[in-house]
């Protein structure tokens, strides 16, 4: 039987955990904490790094192939599962995001492009690549638990996350265009935060100090969509996760996301996703 919702896991629960971090090989956390095969989210960041086998990996219901060389990099908040192959090896990071901004305190974690909903939450790169050993190093770190621990760890860190960067487009160069992916990055972090009680673009742009014909005009322009089209897709991925992984009825879903009609929840959800809620959970489960 399905929870009622996806769990959303904290860091300080995990045995092993020296909060706000924690770090272990992948075969060893799966086999000492086996219910994080289901479905679930996380207060904290996640790195995860394969460096052998293959498998599947389930990311706010977008499903990517895992094999060595891939690096996966979760936000707070989002849902994932994985099926790993019998030969899966990988290695495991959480850390809370003032454990890295203690460091880095200038560096946005939601700037950087893998966390970034408008790019994918993975990087494939060749079996032997720069990350592979400075995971491995981390990892050793946190297994020696010496004094300095955390200034160590937090440098491994912001090197794996600094070189990881690298391989996605440079940012624009301009003021303009800075002063436009900022404001973006802003609105993404407000839709995060209010997409359950906020569906007006003209609330978010208040919030920015902007207009709401402006707003929209510059999403369109970077994103090439509106900003009430990433209102509403924020809304319908929350309804998908929900009916997708939990065991709420469509009237506890509608209410979950701040619709008080269900019936007006059903016709929102197929203007959107072009099937009702109950046959997109119907595909859903037999998919």
């Amino acid at each position: 039987m399905k929870a009622p919702t996806p769990p959303v896991l904290a860091l300080a629960p995990f045995p092993q955990a020296r909060t706000p971090y924690y770090a272990e090989q992948l075969r060893a956390h799966v086999a000492r904490f086996p219910h994080v095969n289901a479905p679930h989210g996380h207060s904290f960041y996640l790195l995860l790094y394969v460096s052998q086998g293959h498998g599947t990996h389930t990311v706010d219901l977008v499903t990517y192939d895992l094999g060595p060389g891939s690096v996966f990099f979760l936000a707070p908040g989002q849902v994932h599962q994985w099926h790993l192959g019998p030969e899966a090896e990988g290695i495991v990071v959480f850390f809370e995001p003032d454990f890295y901004q203690f460091r880095y305190p200038e560096r946005d974690l939601l700037a950087l492009p893998f966390f970034d909903s408008t790019h994918p939450p993975v990087l494939y790169l060749p079996a032997t690549n720069e990350l592979a050993p400075l995971f491995a190093q981390l990892l050793r770190e946190y297994q020696m638990n010496h004094p300095n621990q955390a200034e160590v760890l937090r440098a491994y860190l912001g090197l794996i996350l600094e070189l990881a960067t690298r391989h996605y487009p440079a940012a624009p160069a301009s003021t303009g265009a800075g002063l436009a992916q900022s404001q973006i990055r802003q609105f993404g972090a407000l839709l995060n935060q209010h997409y359950r009680t906020h569906r007006s673009v003209r609330d978010y742009a208040a919030r920015l100090h902007l207009t709401a014909n402006y707003l929209n005009a510059l999403c369109r322009r970077v994103l090439g969509q509106t900003a009430s089209d990433l209102i509403h897709a924020r809304v319908v991925l929350e309804a998908r996760r929900l009916l997708t992984h939990s065991a709420l009825s469509v009237a506890q879903v509608a209410d979950e996301l701040g619709f008080d009609d269900p019936s007006y929840f059903g016709r929102y959800f197929r203007k959107y996703v072009g099937q009702s809620p109950e046959a997109f959970r119907q595909s859903s489960n037999l998919s």
